[in-house]
């Protein structure tokens, strides 16, 4: 994980999509242990609390739960939950993007999704 603190986004929203990427990514399984908030601050050089802030967002997700006395651990179904989220945000954010760029270019409904049609074949790549 590389912490920009030149970035826009605060600190504690890139250590959650930090943590939610690596679940999507199955290098943090349902279940597995999470590097505690002091962890998180020796190793990046972050105030604890910052850490904490950005946990307590995913724990109000239900991405995470802390067992008490031994640590933050991934929440079962998080991954699903996940998946869903990135699914929402790509239909609002990219895909009606592209409908706004084809309706400006004058692309028509029809050749739209004959377009999408040509790309089914992604996996085929």
């Amino acid at each position: 994980m590389e912490i920009d603190e030149n970035s826009l986004t605060p600190l504690f929203i890139q250590i959650a999509e930090w943590i939610e990427s690596e679940i999507l990514l199955g290098n943090i399984e349902e279940g597995e242990c999470i590097p505690s908030t002091n962890q998180f601050a020796s190793i990046y050089g972050i105030n604890p609390a910052t850490a904490r802030k950005g946990f307590d967002l995913l724990t109000e997700k239900g991405i995470i739960f802390k067992k008490r006395g031994i640590g933050m651990f991934v929440a079962d179904g998080a991954k699903e939950k996940l998946r869903e989220k990135a699914k929402t945000n790509l239909i609002e954010e990219r895909i009606s993007l592209l409908v706004d760029d084809a309706k400006k270019l004058g692309i028509s409904k029809s050749e739209l999704i004959e377009i999408i049609r040509k790309f089914e074949s992604w996996g085929d790549r």
